[in-house]
């Protein structure tokens, strides 16, 4: 698997500061991706032991709320196989962390069901993720009132209590929006 970018100190892609990993590869292609050249697999950096242990020792700090997943694609087969060992890790070093994933696909109908992305490792890899901002991002539905989220058709799930109850549980960020809070 190849990398993106890390962004250490982040606070646009989920709740809190955290670590975020832009995986590369992604299937969808959705028109207007901030990210487009993360489409291709082999763009950035090969993701190794080293780049692993450094994103480890970021989460080692009580800044930091947690890690998050996005690209790219983490969703694709071959990057929830490479990643498995990082949140598998995560969650044993760092229980009190959460884990956000971005992905294009359906948590209910893609993930769980049947498709491309569902693989040998697709439960496993869930089992570690906390929050999954789920669907393709549409340009014809961007918010950027929207926290969290570029699209309105997407969702954020509480994905450990989706899997304990059955079914779709959105997590009450999903509606929360932006105040509009101007910076100087």
């Amino acid at each position: 698997m190849n990398y993106g970018n890390i962004k250490y100190y982040d606070i646009a892609n989920g709740e809190g500061v955290r670590t975020s990993l832009f995986v590369s590869g992604c299937t969808h292609h959705c028109k207007g991706c901030f990210n487009p050249e993360t489409w291709d697999f082999d763009y950035g950096k090969p993701y190794t032991q080293e780049v692993e242990d450094k994103i480890l020792k970021s989460l080692d700090n009580d800044v930091v709320n947690g890690l998050t997943l996005l690209g790219g694609e983490p969703m694709e087969p071959a990057n929830q196989k490479a990643l498995l060992p990082l949140v598998k890790k995560v969650k044993e070093k760092f229980p009190r962390k959460n884990i956000w994933c971005y992905s294009g696909y359906l948590f209910d109908s893609e993930l769980l069901g049947e498709s491309r992305a569902k693989c040998p490792w697709t439960r496993e890899f869930l089992s570690y993720i906390d929050i999954l901002v789920d669907g393709e991002f549409k340009e014809e539905l961007k918010d950027i009132t929207l926290r969290f989220k570029g699209s309105s058709n997407q969702r954020i799930i509480d994905v450990q209590a989706s899997l304990k109850e059955g079914r779709v549980v959105l997590s009450p960020l999903n509606e929360k929006r932006n105040k509009g809070t101007i910076y100087y």
